[in-house]
């Protein structure tokens, strides 16, 4: 029998999120209305879900002695990794002694880095992917080039919203592409994957979710991507009851093999009725936003009704929807969103403000949200929504 007890007692619960961007945000927000205690960590002051959490801490996940140091004093008993560059050898190394990671241990160990998740899909379940290679130094890096062929896309095998990310389209293109991907990695220089393209139709994400009710899978999302960041998304995503069925049967193979409770967000590329596998997040996914004005139960109530052992009895689409993501460009710490007045002014369109602290380069600062009777309409109602803002940085 699950209970949850009041707040700040024997009975009640306290969940520790591991990174606390926008979507930490929302899972923060999802937890406390549970009435779980929540403590928001990340390697920066005022990160997003600080500003809804309990208690915050900061310092960088990649730090295995903070780390540990942090659990051990929280002691939570639910330990929610939200971010992928985080010292997972000592979350292995907990989970040993007890504590409960979500979804488990080995899934964030094997999804922190590129190698460890395409090795498991490809190698172990031979699940279809991209062809690739793994590269350590840069003769290593221009071997791998060769071997996959050019074009291909080169990423640091531990990243994240495109960071470090680039497409060697020449061979003019490798020094440089080498560079971008040992400046964006999240745990500094390294290693990288080297992925051949695959010819596609269409890409989406799969939100699966584990429950003790057993897997689901919410209505699949079309994405559209700028140098691996999410700019857009919206749901549903057309696809042939064939090719629908193959991208279920990849995402429940994967994460029955990750295991655990949560949400994960399967990146596939479809081709016709055929499947390939890209990636997959064990949380909840930035394309995902749009779950937020397009079901009952947006990604992130369901990942902490999942991680929390409560069933997920039923995932209810309500209507076509899409978002857009605001990404701003400037160096700043103050930057306004303004026109609001005119962006919401058409029915069925929300707006989430993540009120990040600055901005540095380009980050992506808020999300635009609209619903309508076609995925076309509910594009065109974001874009729409999204001409008429207009941003500030100071």
């Amino acid at each position: 029998m699950a209970k949850i007890g009041s707040k700040w007692t024997g009975s009640g619960r306290k969940a520790m999120l591991l990174g606390s961007g926008e979507l930490g945000k929302e899972v923060a927000i999802e937890l406390q209305r549970m009435g779980i205690e929540v403590v928001a960590c990340d390697k920066y002051v005022n990160a997003p879900a600080m500003h809804v959490a309990d208690k915050s801490r900061v310092f960088s996940m990649l730090d295995a002695e903070a780390l540990r140091e942090a659990i051990v004093e929280e002691h939570p008993d639910h330990i929610i990794p939200e971010v992928e560059a985080i010292a997972t050898p000592v979350l292995v190394d907990l989970e040993k002694d007890g504590y409960n990671v979500t979804p488990t241990a080995r899934a964030a160990l094997l999804t922190m880095n590129r190698e460890g998740i395409r090795r498991l899909a490809a190698e172990e379940l031979g699940v279809p992917t991209s062809p690739y290679k793994f590269a350590s130094d840069y003769e290593e890096f221009k071997a791998a080039v060769e071997s996959v062929g050019i074009p291909c896309v080169v990423k640091p095998i531990m990243s994240s919203s495109g960071h470090g990310q680039s497409v060697i389209k020449t061979a003019d293109d490798i020094e440089n592409s080498w560079k971008i991907a040992q400046e964006g990695g999240r745990a500094g220089v390294g290693r990288v994957i080297v992925e051949g393209f695959v010819k596609f139709d269409y890409e989406i994400t799969l939100l699966t979710v584990r429950s003790v009710a057993g897997t689901s899978f919410c209505e699949p999302i079309g994405h559209i991507q700028i140098d691996g960041d999410y700019r857009y998304s919206w749901q549903p995503q057309a696809m042939t009851p064939e090719a629908k069925a193959a991208a279920q049967e990849i995402a429940r193979k994967v994460t029955d093999a990750l295991g655990g409770y949560g949400i994960f967000g399967v990146e596939l590329f479809i081709s016709g009725n055929d499947v390939i596998f890209s990636e997959v997040s064990p949380r909840p996914h930035d394309t995902g936003m749009v779950t937020m004005i397009s079901q009952e139960l947006s990604e992130f109530a369901l990942h902490a009704r999942a991680l929390t052992g409560l069933p997920v009895p039923e995932i209810r689409f309500l209507a076509p929807s899409a978002s857009r993501a605001v990404v701003v460009e400037g160096d700043s710490k103050e930057v306004i969103m303004d026109n609001l007045d005119k962006v919401l002014e058409e029915p069925g369109v929300q707006m989430r403000i993540f009120g990040k602290p600055e901005v540095k380069g380009h980050r992506r600062m808020g999300v635009i949200l609209a619903t309508a009777d076609s995925v076309e309409e509910a594009r065109a109602k974001a874009d729409r929504a999204y001409d008429k803002l207009r941003i500030k940085v100071l």
